[in-house]
């Protein structure tokens, strides 16, 4: 029994699978090649105030302690509660604050995992993941971040990006979510209103449409590589979702206008 409480393992993921525990208010986890540069960015988190993201309690050459976020991972298929316009909202002002919060960080000395395209980089450290898996809500209020493992040198765009993938859903119409219960047509109101909550300029908002093809592949190259090398975590996901991330891909590519024209609003 540790003092912080019984270990509980914590599903999902895909790199870590079976490897993270919470243990009372903490949760340990490994750390990777990049974790000085990632504990670097929560500590200038805490020190900005920013309550959205886990606090480093310690570290060793092998494993990390976190502090837990109290709330729920939404996680595919998104379940109902997370497709509403009041959650799709909090996602946007949570990832703003976020984006607030870490300008000033100075990401140049640190060592990052696998950087963005350089057209996508504004000096500003991003998240780079933000997934549902990635995204506590208490109710359908985003209140933390986490899994910070693949942030680095990024920008607005190629966080929201992500944000406007996962989110609006940017899916092909067969692979929307049973709880997507307002028509395929909506996706692009959602994408206006993300956008919106955001705060985002006109150039902004016409950079994040043109950019999804480009976000997704990225995103998805980090899990074909994984998969080719052996990972049998990304290698069982990859199985699962390759088909659906084509389909994904292709709906954006064959709609890119209209997502263009529908945030120049």
């Amino acid at each position: 029994m540790s003092p912080l409480g019984r270990p509980v393992s914590l599903g999902g993921g895909v790199a870590n699978r079976g490897q993270v525990f919470r243990l009372g208010a903490a949760v340990r986890r490994p750390v990777t090649p990049h974790s000085p540069a990632t504990h670097a960015l929560l500590r200038h988190l805490s020190r900005a105030g920013f309550d959205g993201a886990p606090r480093l309690l310690s570290a060793d050459d092998r494993m990390e302690m976190l502090s837990w976020i109290p709330g729920v991972a939404a996680r595919n298929p998104l379940p109902g509660w997370s497709l509403s316009d009041a959650s799709l909202v909090s996602v946007a002002v949570l990832v703003r604050r976020f984006h607030d919060a870490v300008r000033g960080f100075d990401g140049g000395p640190h060592h990052w995992p696998r950087p963005v395209p350089p057209a996508y980089s504004d000096g500003l450290v991003g998240h780079n993941d933000l997934h549902p898996g990635n995204i506590v809500f208490d109710g359908e209020r985003a209140v933390g971040l986490i899994d910070f493992d693949l942030a680095g040198p990024s920008g607005v765009v190629w966080d929201l990006a992500t944000v406007a993938r996962c989110w609006c859903p940017l899916v092909a119409d067969a692979d929307l979510p049973d709880g997507f219960v307002q028509g395929p047509e909506r996706r692009y109101d959602r994408l206006v209103m993300l956008l919106d909550a955001y705060g985002l300029n006109r150039a902004g908002r016409v950079a994040v449409a043109e950019s999804l093809v480009d976000n997704h592949d990225w995103t998805y190259r980090i899990v074909t590589d994984a998969a080719s090398a052996g990972h049998p975590g990304f290698r069982e996901y990859w199985a699962g979702v390759a088909a659906r991330t084509s389909r994904a891909r292709q709906w954006a590519v064959d709609h890119q206008a209209e997502l263009i024209k529908a945030v120049r609003r």
